[in-house]
């Protein structure tokens, strides 16, 4: 790898990060929790160790590229020394949801809470991301006209490959990128959930959104996840309270409320029943009372 440097683009307009490159030499970067708000990728050249994403845990080794969305928590162990590359983009800069269709990696790499946040690059596609990673390095060294049209440009390369990877690596992925109604239903479903989980806990009011009826959606659910799609919003419920209460000092109630329970208690035993332990325990052992202990 080059000497390890930093170079950063800001919104002159909010004073925001817009575009961040970073080489990094160890594991400074991401040895605590990170929660940004902005996108992440995260390329492992050399090292080896553990990566701990929305409460699960990870083996990684150099070759893996890590993808994180806005807000998703992440941190890195390493079991042997690491060096990469992190290219952060701010939603401002590049819109996933809005390239959806160009770089076909929303629900791929991103916003996808039922896949493991990371691919293996093949020795081809490493290739071309050192290339693509040098061709940003002197973009962003030497600003010149249509800066930001040429780094979206390089970073589209970049999303589509590793978005392509993904869907061969993890088949699950690539149902939603097949044009069959099923599928097509599937990412519906999922787009629909991250919006509405605070509001909506039926599986009968995700039927009505996507104008189906329960029992086929249901099936179709069971069909490509293994899972009841009570399951899946209960899950993303869950991840979402678990981010709360290892990332604030907000009380039960306040969480409770926020994720649509407006009684605490009835919030406290769903918490129980979907992650064996209550709220209140679970800060203590490992969220924020932990780490203000």
């Amino acid at each position: 790898m080059l000497n390890q440097s930093t170079l950063t683009l800001v919104n002159p307009q909010n004073g925001n990060l817009a575009f961040k490159y970073i080489e990094f030499e160890d594991n400074s970067f991401f040895d605590h929790i990170q929660r940004n708000n902005y996108f992440s990728l995260i390329w492992i050249t050399d090292g080896a160790g553990k990566l701990n994403a929305d409460f699960a845990e990870y083996d990684f080794e150099a070759g893996n590229l890590f993808a994180f969305s806005p807000y998703q928590p992440y941190m890195l162990k390493t079991i042997q020394p690491i060096k990469g590359v992190a290219i952060y983009f701010h939603p401002e800069f590049f819109c996933i949801f809005k390239h959806h269709k160009e770089v076909s990696c929303n629900g791929v790499l991103y916003n996808n809470i039922y896949q493991p946040p990371f691919v293996k690059l093949d020795d081809g596609t490493a290739a071309t991301f050192k290339m693509i990673c040098e061709q940003i390095k002197t973009e962003m060294q030497n600003a010149d006209l249509a800066q930001h049209e040429l780094l979206v440009a390089y970073l589209k390369i970049l999303l589509i490959n590793a978005a392509r990877l993904k869907t061969q690596q993890q088949p699950d992925a690539a149902t939603i990128m097949t044009d069959n109604k099923e599928p097509f239903i599937l990412q519906k479903l999922k787009d629909a959930i991250e919006e509405n989980f605070k509001t909506k806990h039926a599986p009968a009011d995700y039927a009505e959104l996507l104008y189906i009826t329960p029992k086929a959606l249901a099936k179709i659910t069971k069909s490509y996840f293994n899972k009841t799609l009570s399951a899946m919003i209960n899950e993303r419920i869950i991840i979402e309270a678990k981010r709360e209460l290892y990332l604030t000092n907000k009380t039960v109630k306040e969480i409770a409320w926020e994720l649509g329970y407006e009684d605490e208690y009835y919030f406290s035993r769903f918490f129980k029943v979907n992650a064996d332990v209550s709220p209140q325990l679970y800060r203590d052992t490992v969220g924020y009372a932990k780490a203000m202990a």
